[in-house]
């Protein structure tokens, strides 16, 4: 009975796995528009399956940070304004420069955060754009993991991972390539050698001057008229 049972999760959690894919890819080419609604009944029936399949996996795009949903109402696609980038890159100088002092005082391994710009030094050598921003994100959770405040690692996670879903969004749908972030790499490999010399002001001075950087860039994304 046991054995049935985990076949049926097994299953279920395919189908669920196999729908957010569906629905993500819907996302990623702009068939489904930031801020627009994921009907459930009409995906339901696009897809031929049940509404709770469907239910199920958007709750997988907005763990994912693809999508949104408030008590009560539809989910919706992630979908910032300008002014709302502005804001959230102010905080993430704040949050990801402290998170770079705490690290810096630690002094933990770094060989995570090393492995991490590597990973992102690959992907900018290939042509899959997402895989470098998952890379990029990947850094910078690892970055605020090292700090050691897990308080600070739920709130950067929680700015994180919707930000980097929406960038991936815009990116792919411009079309850029992964060859065309290759100057941030370096801004990166800076960051984790200040962690290494070990002053914490000069390693969070550099990270919020990274930020604004950064945000520089994604305000360039944003002004892409074509998507």
């Amino acid at each position: 009975m046991n054995g049935a049972n985990t076949v049926q999760d097994d299953s279920s959690l395919l189908i669920k796995q196999s729908l957010a894919a569906k629905l993500r890819e819907e996302i990623m080419r702009g068939h489904l528009a930031p801020g627009q609604r994921i009907i459930e009944g009409h995906w339901a029936r696009k897809f031929g399956v049940a509404q709770t399949s469907v239910r199920e996996a958007i709750n997988l795009l907005i763990s994912e940070g693809f999508a949104t949903k408030a008590s009560g109402r539809s989910a919706r696609v992630t979908s910032y304004s300008e002014a709302d980038i502005a804001q959230i890159y102010e905080l993430r100088g704040a949050l990801e420069g402290l998170a770079a002092n705490l690290t810096t005082q630690r002094q933990p391994d770094l060989e995570p955060l090393e492995t991490a710009l590597k990973e992102m030094r690959k992907a900018t050598k290939g042509t899959d754009i997402r895989h470098l921003i998952e890379a990029d994100l990947n850094f910078h959770l690892i970055m605020c993991e090292l700090c050691g405040n897990r308080f600070l690692y739920a709130q950067i996670r929680t700015l994180l991972v919707p930000l980097f879903a929406f960038v991936a969004m815009r990116v792919v749908q411009s079309h850029q390539t992964a060859q065309a972030w290759e100057s941030d790499l370096e801004r990166h490999k800076r960051m984790i050698d200040l962690i290494r010399e070990g002053d914490p002001l000069a390693a969070e001075f550099a990270v919020r001057g990274s930020m604004q950087q950064f945000a520089m860039r994604a305000y360039t994304i944003w002004q892409r008229k074509e998507i």
